[in-house]
């Protein structure tokens, strides 16, 4: 992890060999104006902070993207969005600006950033190597596990596909060695306790998921997130993986100074992984 200008000094930058024209970051607590418990720079709307504080962290973020931060209504599911200036704008009748409802997006414009929250989940970012999109996906154990083993993550590979490789279906792995991914920070294995039926969730489909579970108590199990989501990267044949590598300096629980955990404090903010074109 590393951070660069003009970003405040302990938001992450990531460290992958992205193309040039590809830009990204994942904010922390740093450079808001919330108060405790959300202090400072809370980016959930849903949280209990005050509004107006949210929308100058939010105003914040924009202006140091100098891009558009496009946010979603994340709901633990599998819908992809694609970013298009018109997809962005939509209003209701009152003229309040609609929130899509998705858990990934991905998009080829210039200006718009790709913008998942996170207070515990695994933000994933990824873009293709030769820089012509960019998506960012809300990875909770859900949304990771998926159903009959499509996940998340499946779909946006599928979503790449589609656009650059229309002939090499995803589960052959060819387009996805065009595919890079950063892991943003996220709970860590010491600290992320599940039952049984997570653990089935995923060894169902892939019987090598046992290896990311470690027992805690009967019936209980220590999950290692950014694990798992290395694994399913691998099987869909992206092997450019980059972040967070399940160390203790990734786990949004453990460093409570820099990052936000709704696990944690249950009252939390949440903070942002960014990812746009330039």
């Amino acid at each position: 992890m590393h951070s660069l200008s003009p970003f405040p000094s302990d938001w992450l930058v990531p460290n992958w060999p992205a193309p040039a024209n590809v830009h990204a970051v994942c904010t922390t607590r740093a450079g808001g104006v919330s108060g405790a418990p959300w202090d400072s720079c809370n980016l959930g709307t849903h949280v209990g902070d005050v509004p107006a504080h949210v929308q100058a962290n939010r105003a914040f973020l924009q202006s140091t993207l100098a891009t558009k931060a496009v946010f979603m209504d994340q709901v633990h599911g599998q819908t992809m969005l694609e970013l298009v200036p018109s997809a962005v704008t939509t209003l209701t009748a009152s003229g309040t600006p609609v929130t899509p409802q998705a858990d990934g997006a991905f998009t080829q414009c210039r200006g718009l950033a790709c913008t998942v929250m996170v207070a515990d989940c695994l933000p994933v970012l990824l873009c293709d190597t030769q820089g012509r999109m960019v998506a960012a996906v809300h990875a909770g154990w859900r949304g990771l596990a998926g159903s009959g083993g499509v996940g998340v993550l499946e779909q946006m590979l599928m979503r790449f596909n589609e656009r650059f490789w229309p002939l090499a279906p995803v589960e052959s792995g060819q387009a996805a060695t065009k595919v890079i991914a950063w892991l943003g920070p996220c709970i860590g294995p010491t600290a992320f306790e599940v039952g049984d039926e997570v653990r089935a969730a995923f060894v169902e489909s892939i019987p090598q998921a046992a290896d990311c579970f470690t027992r805690a108590a009967p019936g209980k199990w220590r999950a290692n997130l950014p694990a798992l989501a290395r694994q399913r990267l691998a099987s869909l044949g992206v092997t450019g993986v980059h972040g967070n590598d399940s160390s203790s300096q990734w786990c949004t629980v453990g460093n409570a100074s820099k990052f936000f955990s709704y696990r944690r404090d249950r009252v939390s903010g949440r903070q942002a992984a960014c990812i746009w074109l330039n």
